[in-house]
C-alpha cells in the first residue's frame, strides 16, 4: 500500500488494541490451566501459552504493509509449534474437548494476518496446525477423521477472515491514497498561502521604506545630498533582500548601511539557496560579517554565502584599497577555516 500500514486505519497501535491483546494471552492461560487433567506433563501447554503471547505481540509491533518475510514465518509457524508442544502430553482419549485450544487460539492470529496482508501464509499456518492434530489422532490410533473433524471446523472463521481481507484492504488502499491527495492538496494551500504572506509582507515593508522617499521625489523639490544618500543606501538595501536572502539579519543590514554611509561599497550575496545552514552557523558568520563591516573605511566588502557541497560555506572578502585583499573562510559550523 505504498509504504502505509493498515494497522493506522484499524487502530492496531491503539492501547485498546493491546488490551484485547492482552485478553488473547490471559484467555490462553485460562485455557492452559483448566485443561491439564490427565495431561504427560504440566509445562507444554504453558510453553503454548509463551508462543500465542509472542505472536499477537508480533502481529501488533511489526511494522510494514503487508507484513515482512521475517514476522510472516514465525506467525505462521506459532500455530504448529503451539499445538505440537500440547498435543504431545495430551491423553487419549481427551477429558475435555477444550484441551484442544490450540486450534482455535491459532485461529485468531491467522486471521488478523490475513488483514495484514499475508492471507496464504496464514491458510498455510492452519493447514499444519490440523496436520499435528490429524496426526495426533492417528498416531494415537483414534484415525484420522477423529483428528479432522474436531480441528476443519477452524477453517470457516478464516474463510470469513480471508472475504474479510479481501474487501477491507483495497478499501484501505483508497482510503490511503485519498489521505495522501489531502495531504497534498492541504501542503499546496499552506505552501500558496506562506507564498501570498510573504508577498504581502514584503510589500508592505517596501511600502514603508520607499512609499516617503517616492513622494519626497514627486513633491520636490530637488533632493538634498542627504536625501540622495537616503536612497541610494534604500536601493542597496532592497537588493540586498534579493540577492542574499540568506544573510538579511538586523546586525548585519545595520553594519552594512553603516559601511555604506561611510563610503565602503558593500556586497552580498546568497548563491546556497534554496539549500540552508543551520541558525548557529548562520549567527557566526552574520556577526563575523558584521564586525569586519565596522572595521571598514575604505574599499569593499563582500560577503557570500556559497553553494551546497563546498568545503566552504561562506566568504567575506576585504578590500581596502590597498596592495592585497584578505579573504576569510567559514565552514559549514560558521568557523573560520583560512
Amino acid at each position: 500500500m505504498n509504504g502505509q500500514d493498515i494497522r493506522d486505519l484499524l487502530s492496531m497501535k491503539s492501547t485498546a488494541a493491546y488490551a484485547v491483546a492482552v485478553f488473547f494471552v490471559l484467555a490462553c492461560a485460562v485455557c492452559a490451566g483448566a485443561t491439564l487433567d490427565g495431561v504427560s506433563a504440566v509445562w507444554p501447554p504453558f510453553a503454548a501459552v509463551l508462543v500465542f503471547a509472542g505472536a499477537v505481540t508480533l502481529l501488533l509491533g511489526a511494522s510494514g504493509d503487508p507484513l515482512g518475510v521475517r514476522s510472516t514465518a514465525l506467525l505462521t509457524v506459532s500455530g504448529p509449534v503451539a499445538a505440537t508442544a500440547v498435543f504431545a502430553v495430551l491423553p487419549v482419549p481427551l477429558t475435555g474437548s477444550l484441551q484442544t485450544w490450540p486450534l482455535g487460539m491459532s485461529v485468531v492470529i491467522y486471521t488478523f494476518m490475513c488483514v495484514r496482508g499475508r492471507t496464504p501464509a496464514a491458510w498455510l499456518g492452519l493447514v499444519l496446525t490440523m496436520a499435528v492434530a490429524i496426526g495426533w489422532a492417528a498416531v494415537t490410533g483414534q484415525g484420522v477423521l477423529y483428528g479432522l473433524s474436531f480441528s476443519a471446523i477452524n477453517v470457516a472463521p478464516l474463510l470469513m477472515a480471508t472475504f474479510f481481507a479481501f474487501t477491507i484492504r483495497p478499501l484501505a488502499a483508497a482510503i490511503f491514497e485519498l489521505r495522501t491527495q489531502s495531504t497534498v492538496r492541504i501542503a499546496s494551500r499552506a505552501a500558496a498561502a506562506a507564498v501570498l504572506e510573504e508577498r504581502d509582507a514584503r510589500l508592505a515593508s517596501l511600502d514603508a521604506l520607499a512609499r516617503p522617499l517616492l513622494q519626497r521625489i514627486a513633491d520636490g523639490p530637488d533632493l538634498t545630498e542627504e536625501e540622495i544618500l537616503a536612497c541610494v543606501l534604500l536601493e542597496a538595501e532592497l537588493r540586498d533582500s534579493l540577492r542574499a536572502r540568506g544573510l538579511v539579519r538586523p546586525d548585519l543590514a545595520r553594519a552594512a548601511r553603516s559601511a555604506r554611509a561611510r563610503g565602503v561599497e558593500v556586497m552580498m550575496l546568497d548563491d546556497r539557496a534554496p539549500a540552508t545552514l543551520n541558525d548557529d552557523a548562520r549567527d557566526r558568520i552574520v556577526a563575523a560579517a558584521s564586525n569586519s563591516l565596522d572595521g571598514a573605511d575604505a574599499g569593499s566588502v563582500t560577503v557570500r554565502l556559497l553553494p551546497p557541497g563546498r568545503p566552504v560555506a561562506a566568504t567575506v572578502l576585504l578590500d581596502d584599497l590597498g596592495d592585497t585583499a584578505r579573504r576569510i573562510e567559514y565552514d559549514d559550523t560558521g568557523r573560520i577555516t583560512s
